[in-house]
């Protein structure tokens, strides 16, 4: 018989005033013990809706029921099926408006941390060296995808699961796209993700690093060198900014930079040979997850952060995790604030930041209520370092140097319903077709894609 508790298993977590001033992980995971407790909370649906909300269907229930079993081999096997990078969704996953929050156990109380019990399950496997490499015989056709973030890394999986030879090409020096310069080591260890990629290593895919396509080698040239199709993953990682006066004095980063120092350039180590700057009070626009991200290591940094928005709390789109975990560790919110100009000193460092107050007005196009200046609110916020984080579009590179391949008026990949582009044979998908959005909507889309670019082989 089901564990009948209302509230969900709690996990072991660092306390606020120790973890505020280092990256270790916040969270340190279940153990065995704690991992049995909360899958005997699973009632084991006939009709699982939890399926329902996971955008690349693992079988909850299935690798659920083999935890209550004691059996974490099965429920390994289980999750990876149908998941290339468990240890990652079960870490930076909306479970909350996904899986969990299709669970029936949440009407009445809290649903059953599926989440929680997948990271338990991947790093037990991981600990334990279990891999799951079963895989279709090689048939000799070669795909190439581009981009080794979430969206590129499962397509690959998938693809060399189904026996093509897959090489992925990543611009950067290590592979994990934005699992790497973007997710701070606290909520994602790079380890983590490092022994992920491992895994796809083991089952034949080859990755090539320090490749920008589009300036070391284009798309067509892909195809000229015998690859028969190729996925588009490269992400959205050009930053947008509010366009006001300032944004260009020393001390303004986009979040991008700010955390592509700190997370792959390793800023925060004294011995690191990258820079970061030495912020005593930082404001980080916006209230997204990227932000809370920006505002958390800012804090770890020393820095007192404000996260400034312009919207109220209820219209935060960050995860209610990071939000209550940013408060904890000491971010001030300035809500319904917006600034309007930033204002430097004498040797162009950011000084100061000029705010006006909003209130909310009727809906927008987004659903949420629009913000609307209240007149005569304007107030000076002390500051010398400004993280904008409000944010991200498709870098136009690939675009640009590739004939025929339509986009949309914001720069992303115009993509059908199976991943499909205006070019034969080139599919896309995650941030690059869709904006930025999360990480597990970037990997059913290179799920999706393989399959489909599995058929346009077999039927080619």
């Amino acid at each position: 018989m089901a564990d009948m508790s209302p509230e969900k298993t709690k996990m072991p977590e660092q306390e606020p005033e120790v973890r505020n001033k280092n990256f270790l992980e916040v969270a340190k995971g279940y153990t065995p013990e704690l991992a049995k407790r909360e899958a005997g909370r699973c009632l084991g649906c006939k009709n699982p809706r939890c399926v329902e909300g996971c955008p690349v269907s693992v079988p909850i229930p299935e690798f659920i029921g083999h935890i209550q079993k004691g059996d974490m081999e099965g429920a390994y096997r289980a999750l990876s099926r149908a998941n290339a990078l468990p240890a990652v969704c079960g870490r930076v996953c909306p479970q909350e408006n996904q899986c969990e929050g299709k669970c029936v156990r949440g009407i009445k109380g809290e649903s059953v941390g599926i989440g929680r019990l997948e990271r338990f399950v991947a790093d037990w496997a991981l600990e334990n060296n279990v891999a799951n490499t079963d895989k279709e015989p090689d048939n000799g056709h070669r795909v190439a995808v581009i981009g080794s973030g979430p969206a590129g890394l499962t397509c690959a999986g998938e693809l060399a699961r189904k026996g093509y030879r897959v090489t992925v090409f990543e611009a950067f020096h290590v592979a994990g796209g934005v699992l790497s310069y973007g997710i701070p080591e606290f909520r994602l260890p790079k380890s983590i993700v490092e022994k992920e990629v491992d895994k796809l290593r083991d089952l034949g895919v080859d990755i090539e690093l320090n490749t920008v396509i589009g300036k070391v080698l284009s798309i067509d040239e892909l195809f000229e060198m015998g690859y028969e199709a190729v996925f588009i993953g490269s992400g959205a990682g050009l930053p947008q900014f509010m366009k006001i006066p300032g944004e260009s004095l020393v001390g303004v980063f986009s979040a991008n930079e700010y955390l592509t120092r700190i997370n792959l350039m390793k800023a925060y180590k004294p011995d690191s040979p990258t820079p970061i700057f030495e912020s005593k009070k930082v404001a980080v626009l916006g209230g997204g997850n990227v932000a809370m991200d920006a505002a958390r290591c800012a804090k770890r940094m020393g820095a007192d952060v404000h996260i400034v928005y312009r919207r109220g709390e209820a219209e935060l789109p960050a995860r209610a995790e990071e939000v209550h975990h940013a408060k904890e560790e000491g971010i001030h919110f300035d809500l319904l604030c917006n600034p309007v100009m930033i204002e430097g000193d004498e040797r162009g460092r950011v000084r100061a930041m000029k705010v006006i107050r909003m209130e909310l007005g009727e809906p927008d196009a987004s659903g949420r209520r629009r913000p609307i200046p209240v007149e005569g609110s304007e107030f000076e916020m002390e500051v010398d370092t400004v993280i904008v984080a409000i944010g991200t579009s498709p870098n136009p590179l690939i675009r640009s140097t590739t004939p025929g391949l339509d986009a949309n008026k914001w720069g992303c990949i115009t993509t059908g319903e199976d991943g499909s582009t205006s070019r034969e044979g080139v599919f896309a998908g995650g941030d690059a077709s869709t904006g930025a959005a999360t990480v597990i909507l970037a990997m059913g889309a290179g799920k999706t894609a393989a399959k489909s670019i599995d058929e346009y082989l077999k039927n080619k």
